[in-house]
């Protein structure tokens, strides 16, 4: 299976048509187009509409997606979940589903920073509760994963799972660019690959302390990367015949 990945699009409300190409060359490459978050620009519906028309009119792929910070802006996720579902999206919140034998999981993920700068439940209560939302969606995270059957397991997430893939932004802006916490999830699990975009001046890739590959496909840092196009990554997975623990049988190929 072809994998092609990309995140924050920040679609506005007149920006039909612009990444007909990317969707075209994804569908031409690809067997599946994973988009991680950042979908629209503000959450707003017209957003959504525009976005939906284009993945309709080029994508000839199965489409997989969670949503992004901006999509929550004004309140009305619901409604843009709605309308890229009713497109043939399948939009992940702590689901999983399975194409052509790859468990694919999805969660948007939250901040609260990195190793020992994580940020812990202590003093006030709303430095609680923005942890707890960091910890909730971890527990997502591993509660969808506890339910892939197969071998080869692909996550999808907005925010950053480890350090190194938001390498490049600004330090202190660190702790709201993703969380430790959906990194232990991925290792436990012995995911095949993981993909994340929200840091826009990040690192392209990186791995986790267990040696899961994590890829930042931020439209922006890959634009940066290839100016020339393709703007996704793109992943072959590889199926070998299973040595007895499922990990050993998959090779993770990077092929753009």
């Amino acid at each position: 299976m072809r994998i092609a990945a990309t995140a924050d699009l920040h679609y506005g409300k007149s920006s039909q048509g612009a990444l007909q190409a990317l969707f075209v060359e994804a569908s031409a490459a690809a067997d599946v187009l994973l988009l991680c978050g950042d979908l629209t620009d503000y959450g707003l519906v017209e957003e959504a509409r525009a976005l939906a028309h284009d993945l309709q009119a080029h994508a000839r792929i199965p489409v997989l997606a969670v949503l992004g910070n901006h999509d929550y802006e004004s309140g009305h996720a619901d409604k843009v979940a709605k309308i890229l579902v009713d497109a043939g999206v399948t939009l992940l919140d702590g689901e999983c589903c399975e194409l052509n034998g790859v468990g694919f999981v999805g969660v948007c993920g939250f901040g609260g920073g990195f190793g020992g700068s994580m940020l812990n439940p202590w003093g006030e209560p709303l430095i609680k509760a923005f942890v707890q939302e960091a910890v909730d969606q971890a527990m997502r995270l591993e509660r969808a994963l506890a339910r892939v059957e197969t071998a080869q397991r692909v996550v999808l997430l907005h925010y950053a799972p480890i350090r190194e893939t938001v390498l490049g932004e600004n330090p202190e802006v660190f702790p709201f660019m993703g969380s430790t916490r959906l990194e232990g999830p991925l290792n436990r699990h012995h995911v095949t690959a993981a993909f994340h975009g929200h840091a826009h001046h990040g690192s392209l890739e990186s791995h986790t302390s267990a040696g899961v590959p994590v890829y930042n496909v931020s439209l922006p840092l890959l634009k940066k990367a290839n100016p020339a196009r393709p703007w996704f990554r793109l992943l072959e997975l590889e199926q070998r015949p299973d040595s007895g623990n499922g990990q050993e049988g998959v090779i993770v190929q990077g092929l753009s």
